[in-house]
């Protein structure tokens, strides 16, 4: 079996939705699934305004048919609503083929964080969008509730995994700082809310690992704070190692690789009580969930790093693969016996940018 995933998310992005496709093609791999990627790196790009490293690809849609045909993937899974994935889902309406969507990043939110567009203007043209599709992939039940109260259709889960190999208590202390540690993990912009954990009158030191386009910002407003750049691999496990609580202020995340990634590593997790955190972190036990994030992060210092472990070994990224490809063969499959209607074709060729 063979799935073509596309992506305008990609190398040298590093972020959960990069992540998990990756993680998720070598799991798939190892259950005998081939899966492949029609991302930026195949088609020339252009920095992304106000956020560079990120590069949005430009590829006509001549291209995109033509890739899907040399390939002959049996399914096709829509990762992204950027160029890629606009242009991906008008060939599949134009040759009438069924495919799935992942619905990954509040694009809505983000969106109006940089740019005073409206979240109805915004959902209205997403859910659109994804509704064409034979399904739409969402993580958690609190964010399934939520699309489906703003009337997407078809939503199917598909939760994520974690590395509990690389990612485990260990004897190391990689920063030379006064504790306890306090951790942030994550790209440091402006929708991931991270003033609100730095600005926490907190015991000990402050660390954020990862990199975006405020780290420069926050590095000169916070100078008491460590900031130690992108880090991956058994570097940030050694980081996640090194500290005793983890702090994740978004308040726009849809799942939060980070927070699995922290919990197998010991560390209980102090977050607010929003969509991702609340599906993942069971409070009092693996971290604290608390309108005021200073009250969660000291109290996660009485809680057992153990326990946040033991949370964190329930995901797997075998499992993840295949709740993934078990999505995309049965809405896939269901489509093809129920035609979508003109109308869903009709909207895909002529009312969206391309």
């Amino acid at each position: 079996m063979k799935i073509l995933i596309a992506t305008d998310a990609w190398r040298p992005q590093v972020n959960g939705v990069v992540r998990s496709l990756e993680q998720t093609a070598a799991a798939a791999a190892r259950q005998g699934v081939e899966i492949d990627f029609l991302a930026p790196d195949r088609f020339w790009s252009v920095p992304m305004p106000s956020y560079p490293e990120i590069r949005l690809a430009m590829p006509p849609l001549g291209a995109i048919e033509r890739h899907i045909e040399a390939e002959k993937p049996d399914y096709v899974h829509i990762a992204t609503e950027g160029p890629i994935g606009l242009l991906t889902r008008r060939a599949c309406l134009k040759k009438g083929r069924p495919f799935t969507t992942s619905y990954h990043t509040r694009f809505p939110e983000y969106l109006a964080a940089r740019v005073p567009v409206p979240l109805d203007w915004t959902y209205r043209w997403i859910r659109r969008f994804h509704n064409a599709g034979a399904g739409t992939m969402v993580s958690t039940p609190a964010l399934e509730r939520e699309l489906a109260a703003r009337g997407f259709k078809r939503l199917m889960r598909w939760s994520r995994g974690v590395d509990a190999e690389l990612y485990q208590p260990r004897p190391v202390r990689i920063f030379d700082l006064p504790g306890p540690i306090f951790l942030y993990v994550g790209r440091v912009a402006v929708e991931k809310n991270i003033e609100a954990f730095l600005d926490l009158d907190l015991p000990g030191s402050k660390v954020v690992v990862g990199g975006g386009p405020a780290l420069e910002m926050l590095r000169s407003r916070y100078p008491a704070v460590h900031f130690a750049g992108m880090l991956e691999g058994e570097d940030l496990a050694r980081a996640y190692a090194s500290a005793d609580v983890f702090v994740f202020p978004s308040l726009t995340d849809t799942f939060g690789i980070v927070l699995l990634e922290a919990m197998a590593s010991g560390l209980p997790v102090a977050a607010f009580p929003v969509t991702g955190p609340i599906d993942v972190i069971s409070s009092g036990r693996t971290g604290i969930l608390d309108n005021d994030l200073a009250v969660a992060a000291r109290a996660c210092l009485d809680l057992k790093p153990a326990d946040a472990r033991a949370e964190a070994l329930k995901y797997s990224w075998d499992a993840c693969a295949h709740q993934f490809v078990a999505n995309v063969v049965d809405a896939c499959s269901r489509a093809k016996t129920t035609p979508a209607p003109a109308s869903a074709v009709k909207q895909g060729r002529a009312s969206l940018p391309v």
